[in-house]
């Protein structure tokens, strides 16, 4: 069966609409969004880890306070190759509120060419 086959025998394809928030005017007037998934800190329950592709090797996390959110969307789950499903959403940070940006890395030595 060929790829063309495959695809006539598909009438219709179902793709769920994305709901935009209500009020994202009001929203963007005094926050700004980050997309990710959600962690729980693992020192401190009033704030909130969002890894922003929890698949990548090379991954950046966010830190925030949970008072400092106003408005959590949430977005479709990502699926890795094996199957699991993670959770991701946006969050709406309050803008001028102290947040952390984490790029992990692996130390090695640079070589010398």
């Amino acid at each position: 069966m060929t790829v063309t086959d495959i695809l006539a025998q598909k009438e219709k394809f179902e793709i769920q609409a994305y709901g935009k928030s209500q009020n994202i005017k009001e929203l963007r007037k005094h926050y700004i969004p980050f997309s990710g998934s959600p962690r729980k800190h693992p020192h401190d329950p009033n704030h909130v880890i969002l890894v922003a592709d929890p698949y990548s090797s090379a991954s950046v996390y966010y830190e925030f306070h949970a008072t400092d959110i106003a408005h959590v969307e949430e977005l479709p789950h990502i699926v890795n190759p094996d199957g699991e499903a993670v959770n991701m959403v946006r969050i709406w940070v309050k803008k001028g509120s102290i947040g952390l940006r984490c790029t992990p890395f692996w130390v090695e030595d640079i070589s010398r060419r």
